[in-house]
């Protein structure tokens, strides 16, 4: 089974950037930004980065330690990021420095926005994605890991669009069942996991109650809800999306294909999380 590598939020040429900045900054000052943002450094012996600089080599004994593909980490990083630009910036200054453009530039490239003040922003919530709040879950990291991937990726990379909304599906059936207290087997497929999260929140045909939810026409969406999360995992096990080596790329596969499979993988995504949340949905019942 070929591993799909978790791509990094921010750029080594951004972080490069942020290095920079230490230069002119104490050994004290560098430690003291990253910590106050709950970083720890390395072991020295660890660290593959050489350089004669001790205010560089400090900054990258805790840039080394992040976790630059969790959007997690890099919330956090961020901060440690605009502190570097607090503590560096001439107050007096007038107009934006060039160092400070050149940064700008750095992040916009990663979809980020550096506004004058020197805050640090998504160009887009990757949750807006799906239009919903997360926090209610215990553990969201998985889920907003793969809308960013589809953020980034939708307009530029359509089989790694795909390829994340496979995974966004994974990713969501396996939170819900985790929210539901149900053990999940350790690489199941994605039918498998779909069948056992529809089955757990009563969305299946057999256990649809009377009502709403045991009508015909909500019984066909939810039947063609499951094509669809089937149909996009076998659109990306078929070459179109991300996570397996191929000897070429696919012909003809284009920015709509990606929208098409991101927009149906979401609103499966909605449906599973809509449903874990509702006070009244009938899996609740059943659980009483």
């Amino acid at each position: 089974m070929t591993v799909t590598a978790r791509r990094e939020l921010v750029s080594p040429a951004t972080r490069n950037a942020f290095r920079t900045l230490a230069t002119d900054l104490t050994l004290r000052i560098v430690a003291r930004l990253w910590e106050d943002h709950g970083f720890a450094p390395i072991a020295p012996d660890e660290l593959k980065y050489e350089d004669p600089g001790q205010r560089r080599t400090e900054f990258m004994l805790y840039a080394e330690g992040v976790d630059w593909a969790d959007p997690g980490h890099v919330r956090r990083a961020l901060l440690v990021f605009e502190d570097f630009i607090r503590e560096y910036r001439d107050p007096d200054q007038q107009g934006t420095p060039k160092w400070l453009a050149d940064i700008g530039v750095r992040l916009e490239r990663d979809g980020f926005l550096l506004d004058e003040s020197g805050r640090i922003s998504w160009q887009q919530s990757p949750i807006s994605l799906i239009g919903r709040d997360l926090s209610d879950l215990h553990d969201s990291s998985g889920i907003v890991a793969e809308l960013e991937r589809i953020r980034r990726d939708l307009t530029t990379d359509p089989q790694g669009a795909i390829g994340a909304a496979k995974q966004l599906i994974e990713a969501t059936a396996k939170t819900a069942l985790q929210e539901l207290g149900v053990a999940v087997a350790k690489k199941p497929d994605v039918p498998i996991l779909v069948a056992m999260v529809h089955k757990e929140l009563r969305l299946d045909a057999a256990s649809a109650p009377e009502g709403p939810d045991g009508s015909k026409a909500i019984k066909k969406i939810l039947s063609g809800a499951v094509n669809i999360a089937v149909g996009v995992a076998e659109l990306r096990n078929q070459g179109f999306g991300s996570g397996h080596g191929q000897a070429s790329v696919p012909s003809g596969l284009g920015i709509r294909h990606a929208r098409l499979t991101v927009n149906a993988a979401v609103t499966w995504c909605e449906l599973i999380l809509d449903t874990l949340s509702d006070p009244a949905a009938p899996w609740r019942r059943a659980k009483v």
